[in-house]
């Protein structure tokens, strides 16, 4: 899906933090600002825009 050594520099665009791959959601994830990018036909769309706000039940304690 994403090339491992391309997923290890992305950060999120708003807070420069970590993003985990959801791979079953086809999404990075930040877990600090609670957003998930789309990773449309293989390409990370890492614009804050595009994301998707995650509800309080998809965050992790």
């Amino acid at each position: 899906m994403i090339d491992k050594d391309l997923l290890a520099i992305l950060v999120c665009p708003q807070c420069k933090g970590e993003l985990i791959l959801v791979s079953s959601k086809e999404e990075l994830v930040c877990r600090v600002d609670h957003l998930a990018y789309p990773i449309k036909n293989g390409i990370p769309v890492m614009l804050i825009d595009e994301a998707r706000r995650l509800a309080d039940d998809e965050i992790d304690p």
